[in-house]
């Protein structure tokens, strides 16, 4: 992966006579983010020029809500350090549907008012951004989609996270923690989103390969760390025999885990959790059992730089899939930072100045 990376940073260019041609830039050669790379299968790329504009330029970003969990705020440091870092960019217009449908199709009903250059998405539900990304096509409108697919096909290119990949190695890590047998909790975030139906479909065809699995409670707390918290006390004093706890969130393990602890539970079961600094902290002072597979709040910068490329005029594929290696107790000591608060989520390209503003704790 380290190859391609570098293959795709480096600036790639055919040597021929100047009368005779130009460069050829190919859409491997665009950098969106660590660990990302083109989707395998059919995958078109954007023509050279297609979608090129000259600045200043005007971007807007619809993104489905700064709520819940605190993944979704560091989405926007990230998507904003990353603007400032391009001068064409001369203007920026964030829109947040606050975990709300029919806020979404209005928020981009209005950055197609606005005439923006380049629309950005990060869609709530499969269906709530798809009518406005068909609109913004047809106004001529190139839609970049990061962090949740869409019903509808008619984006210009997309960069998720391999969310099926998530749910599935989060479940294997139970099986093999629980030898395949066991009561199993499952807390999911919000109902709808596709990023956790995705993980919830990669999370069920590994338990359904374990039948000594058993789950006991399927419910959604949405990606909350409160909503965790409640549900996991109401669950343990209803039946406090439970062998091991996925959840598709770590604002959700560490609410849970402090429901258990403060309920007196001496050694907490495996619990699935994620790269967020609060997690990793109490995984590492607790001595947990737990994975931490990776969802980069930087697929929002991502999603500016495929911004970019595309009114630069480079080729751009259709799809981009990121998919790091997750957290392991082996490599936990790479991704903790002891001197950020728990809100911080790893990794992070913001610059250390504003990762100590934003989540400094001295």
């Amino acid at each position: 992966m380290k190859s391609s990376i570098k293959r795709w940073a480096a600036a790639l260019s055919l040597s021929c006579t100047v009368a005779l041609c130009a460069p050829v830039v190919f859409a491997e050669d665009l950098y969106l983010l660590a660990d990302t790379a083109p989707a395998s299968g059919t995958n078109p790329q954007t023509k050279p020029d297609e979608f090129k504009k000259k600045g200043p330029w005007k971007i807007g970003m619809s993104h489905y809500g700064l709520a819940g969990s605190t993944h979704t705020y560091q989405t926007a440091h990230e998507a904003e350090q990353a603007v400032k870092g391009i001068p064409q960019i001369k203007e920026y217009l964030f829109r947040s549907a606050d975990l709300s449908q029919s806020k979404q199709a209005a928020d981009i009903e209005d950055l197609i008012a606005q005439k923006v250059d380049v629309l950005i998405v990060a869609p709530l539900t499969t269906t709530s951004a798809s009518a406005g990304i068909e609109k913004a096509r047809a106004a001529g409108i190139p839609v970049v989609v990061y962090l949740g697919k869409t019903s509808t096909d008619q984006f210009t290119t997309e960069i998720q996270g391999d969310d099926f990949f998530f749910g599935k190695v989060m479940a294997e890590y139970l099986i093999k923690q629980t030898n395949g047998k066991g009561n199993i909790w499952l807390l999911r975030g919000v109902a709808g989103h596709p990023v956790d139906e995705d993980r919830y479909k990669g999370a069920m065809a590994a338990f359904k390969a374990a039948p000594g699995i058993k789950i006991i409670s399927d419910q959604y707390a949405n990606w909350s760390y409160d909503d965790a918290k409640r549900m996991c006390e109401s669950l343990y004093l209803s039946n406090p025999e439970v062998n091991g706890i996925w959840a598709d969130g770590a604002n959700m393990s560490l609410g849970c885990a402090d429901a258990l602890q403060q309920m007196g539970v001496a050694t907490l079961p495996p619990i699935t959790g994620e790269a967020m600094n609060g997690w990793l902290r109490r995984w590492k002072t607790d001595n947990l059992k737990s994975i931490g597979p990776i969802c980069p709040p930087g697929l929002s910068a991502a999603a500016v730089r495929a911004a970019v490329a595309l009114l630069e005029g480079k080729p751009v594929y259709k799809h981009y899939v990121n998919r790091p290696d997750p957290v392991t107790t082996d490599t936990l000591d790479k991704y903790v930072r002891m001197d950020l608060s728990d809100a911080f989520w790893s990794p992070s390209e913001i610059p250390e100045e504003h990762l100590q503003k934003y989540y400094g704790t001295k």
